[in-house]
């Protein structure tokens, strides 16, 4: 830890303390601390000469160039275009109809390509497919397919590999957990494929020819063409994974349709992307090889950034926020998206059964202290499920979000005493979160308040990223980090995260009548009356603890260009950046 370092927690700790009391700046500075130690200072000449020194930490070969100058701009270009990025931890999965999280999702939009894209600013642009229409009050969607698509291995993609990628995200046997992503879209039949009821094969979709694909929905939804940008929708390389079964996702037997095809997969090290040569946008594409860095430990990240062994990071850590601002401010980035940071209860285990138990803890959250003196990346604090900025979306807030934090705790202890929890018999319980300097420290300060204001005996636990994901899945925790980026610009995409049939909804709340609103919402004009209410059984039940409404925060190095610092979908494609020379 350097001497800058402490001054900074004091000093936050101090500023702290004559806003909410002597308690949590005792615990900042004591538990806090530790989590700060390291030095960033790094030289800015570690992120000139176009990234020679991260091509040198990557440590793979790399073409030189084909262009010297950005074709549109005229920027002098890098001689070899090697983009090195931090990814937070090793891919669950690169399958796109079984990705299930940022991190896999971040490489496998590089690998493939869906019939829509986000654009620099989140909207919904042009990919596989060059147009697309409705019919039918829209519940028939055509999509027009380009003829120039190209699997890797040079084969062409056709409506019919979008058939099978769609059919395999439904079906049991696959069994993937964003099934309820195809459901909640109305394509037909989908429900009840899901549920065994029907073969996959009945999915409402059909290849009309070889570059004309048409869905068939079950209810009108004007926004299906969004929803297609999320790489379950993406098409799936048949031959490819009924060669090699479940290996088809490793180097050497991946066959993708996207601007790079994976090059090598070292568990722990590195995954490498180079330049597909067969994608219809290949002479487009500046950055011939792409570089992902599982780096669990954002300090750690943020360290091998500052010696210039990167070009972007994934994330900041939250102790280090207020120095970069100062000292690096150019190369900090924080996007707002949409995205919620909360905490999921598992409310098939006590205490968590009892609502009155979640009420409480719910409450005691002050969330203005977190955002404003631990987080620091211009989150909002939230206390519903859907961010404010999702397009259309009547955005309402319950009527304790208008209490000051002193009648919260209030409120919180009564309910905590009304269950049954006194001094006598205080509440305890785990928090579960996964490894990251960040959840660690939000963790904390969170079990803090929870011990002071409510006498809960709090211990916390994290497990590496892999492992988390599968814990949760399970049921196995009691309460538990969750966080969620909207996969489209649409407040379901939020909403649908806790009907009974998500996928995603592993904490076992469940609710008929939030179920009936959500599905009712499908097939209405206007789904805003029904999102509403949906949001208000969640204000009483209190099924998830919402804390933040996120921004994406990174560091991204100035030779690096093209980074989408506009995009609430916060979806970086490493095709449309380029490297610039020193």
């Amino acid at each position: 830890m350097t001497v800058n370092n402490v001054q900074t927690i004091t000093s936050t700790a101090n500023r702290m303390e004559e806003g909410s009391g002597r308690w949590l700046s005792r615990a900042l500075l004591v538990c806090l601390a530790p989590l700060v130690f390291i030095a960033c200072s790094g030289s800015d000449d570690n992120h000139a000469k176009g990234g020679d020194r991260a091509l040198e930490a990557a440590d793979i070969d790399a073409p030189e160039t084909r262009l010297k100058a950005h074709p549109t701009t005229g920027e002098q270009l890098a001689r070899r275009q090697v983009l090195v990025r931090g990814n937070a931890s090793e891919p669950a999965s690169l399958d796109p109809q079984l990705v299930q999280d940022s991190v896999g999702g971040a490489i496998v939009v590089d690998l493939f390509e869906g019939l829509t894209r986000s654009g620099p600013r989140g909207d919904t642009e042009p990919a596989m497919a060059t147009s697309w229409a409705s019919s039918n009050n829209n519940l028939t969607w055509t999509f027009q397919l380009r003829e120039d698509g190209l699997w890797s291995d040079g084969s062409t993609v056709t409506a019919q590999d979008f058939v099978y990628g769609w059919r395999r995200a439904v079906d049991p046997e696959v069994g993937s957990n964003y099934a309820y992503y195809i459901e909640s879209a109305g394509v037909a039949n989908a429900g009840e494929i899901i549920a065994g009821d029907k073969a996959p094969d009945t999915l409402g979709v059909r290849a009309v020819d070889d570059f004309t694909f048409e869905v068939t929905l079950e209810e009108p939804i004007t926004y299906l063409p969004d929803m297609t940008v999320h790489y379950t929708m993406f098409p799936a390389p048949r031959q490819a994974i009924e060669a090699h079964g479940e290996d088809w996702t490793r180097p050497g037997k991946m066959v993708s349709n996207g601007a790079y095809t994976l090059r090598a997969w070292h568990l722990g090290e590195k995954l490498v992307a180079a330049r597909n040569p067969h994608y219809w946008g290949d002479d487009r594409t500046i950055i011939d090889r792409v570089v992902y860095l599982p780096i669990e430990s954002s300090s750690a990240e943020l360290q091998r950034y500052a010696s210039g062994e990167l070009h972007m990071t994934s994330t900041v850590p939250v102790s280090q926020m207020a120095r970069l601002k100062k000292e690096r401010p150019k190369e900090l980035v924080m996007v707002p998206s949409m995205a919620t940071y909360m905490y999921a209860f598992n409310v098939n285990r006590p205490p968590f059964d009892d609502v009155r138990v979640r009420r409480a803890l719910t409450y005691a959250i002050d969330r203005n202290i977190i955002v404003s003196y631990i987080t620091r990346g211009n989150q909002m604090p939230a206390f519903t499920l859907t961010p404010p900025y999702v397009s259309g979306f009547d955005f309402r807030q319950p009527e304790y979000a208008t209490w000051s934090q002193t009648r919260r705790d209030e409120e919180a202890r009564e309910a905590l005493e009304e269950a049954g929890y006194t001094e006598d018999n205080p509440l305890e319980f785990e928090l579960l979160y996964n490894t990251d300097e960040s959840h660690k420290a939000l963790a904390i300060v969170v079990s803090q308040m929870w011990k002071e204001k409510l006498g809960a005996k709090v211990t916390i636990s994290n497990l590496e990223w892999k492992t988390f994901l599968s814990e949760k899945q399970a049921g196995n925790y009691g309460i538990a980090r969750f966080g969620w980026k909207g996969d489209y610009n649409e407040a379901s995409t939020f909403l649908t995260l806790l009907t009974s049939d998500s996928g995603n909804n592993d904490g076992g709340w469940s609710n008929e009548t939030y179920d009936q609103l959500l599905l009712d919402a499908r097939s209405s004009d206007d789904p805003n009356p029904y999102y509403v209410r949906a949001e208000e059984i969640l204000w009483q039940a209190f099924p998830v603890v919402p804390v933040y409404f996120n921004t994406t925060v990174a560091l991204v190095s100035p030779s690096l260009k093209g980074y989408p610092e506009k995009n609430p979908r916060t979806i970086v494609y490493s095709k449309d950046m380029y490297i610039t020379a020193d």
